[in-house]
């Protein structure tokens, strides 16, 4: 059960492995274009299809229809990546129950954007982990868990591709354990690992548009945190006389002014800064409402940026 690319990785190596895949349960098809009268598959639909696989779209996961059908390929297992979540019916309809493989080392960053909320809080770690899904969301027992190093200069995309590459092994490697009947599961509450406390977690909810909106008026750190949190999707962004500028790669520069924060420094030609609380965020890549994504030397040969000029 799973929707974007990120999904496709484990369906990819259970198909590559042989693995006797039943159904694939994704999300109905996307409406797109300009007048929404064209119908988008997902990732994991697409790839389903390529490889004659049984594909399943049900509008509502209590429906009993679907829940019939679900039901009559009488599958011993069911693995979720990157799908909502599931009511009771559905998780424990398999002899072996259902298991996640969610994109955070849990318990931290419970919830639907876990890789986002790392990277912006500036994390130097992350992973993936297998759990058996329970009532709640992602509190469920853990099964395994992968660990990768989070770098300074890493974007959420880095990282969302080192995960999903991850992804696909884990997903093979809890499988085979939950067959041949070695796996063990840890409730949450125990898995404290590295001296990780209760009060150290942090929640990874939805990111809406609003969300996005940088707030200049933090330490220097945060800000070049948050903007590689989102980039390249959904992007960081800022207004610029009443226009909204979306910034996609930055440099850090701490240093000491007294410049009130969101002030724009720039030499006009092929650099500008904007001012913190305790340095400067050096802005390499962004885009202009209206225009395309371009590095700052290329807005600035037919954008005017002068000092003084304010990011809101």
């Amino acid at each position: 059960m799973g929707t974007p690319d990120f999904a496709v990785e484990g369906l990819k190596v259970l198909v590559e492995g042989g693995y006797n895949i039943v159904g694939v349960i994704t999300m109905p098809d996307k409406p797109m274009g300009r007048h929404q009268d064209t119908l988008q598959p997902s990732p994991v639909k697409q790839y389903a299809l390529e490889h004659g696989l049984k594909v399943m779209q049900p509008v509502k996961l209590k429906d009993p229809e679907f829940v019939d059908e679900l039901r009559s390929l009488n599958a011993d297992l069911q693995i979720v990546v990157a799908f909502r979540m599931l009511p009771e019916i559905v998780w424990s309809m398999p002899k072996y129950g259902t298991f996640n493989a969610h994109a955070s080392l849990l318990p931290k960053y419970r919830g639907a954007a876990p890789i986002n909320w790392a990277v912006i809080n500036g994390e130097t770690e992350t992973g993936m982990t297998t759990f058996m899904l329970k009532h709640d969301i992602d509190t469920g027992d853990i099964i395994d868990q992968v660990r990768i190093p989070i770098a300074d200069t890493d974007n959420v995309e880095i990282v969302h591709d080192r995960l999903m590459a991850l992804s696909g092994e884990l997903v093979v490697k809890t499988v085979d354990s939950i067959i041949d009947g070695t796996f063990t599961t840890t409730p949450q509450d125990e898995w404290l690992k590295d001296g990780v406390k209760e009060d150290s977690f942090a929640p990874a909810p939805k990111i809406f548009r609003e969300t996005c909106r940088i707030d200049w008026n933090q330490p220097t750190k945060k800000v070049y945190d948050f903007v590689r949190g989102l980039s390249p999707y959904p992007a960081a962004w800022t207004m610029l006389n009443g226009k909204s500028v979306k910034i996609y790669k930055t440099e850090k520069e701490i240093s000491s002014h007294s410049l009130p924060c969101g002030t724009i420094v720039s030499d006009g030609k092929s650099t500008f800064k904007v001012a913190t609380q305790n340095g400067y965020i050096n802005v390499n890549v962004l885009q202009l409402e209206g225009k395309k994504r371009m590095p700052v030397a290329d807005l600035l040969r037919g954008f005017k940026v002068t000092d003084g000029m304010m990011f809101e």
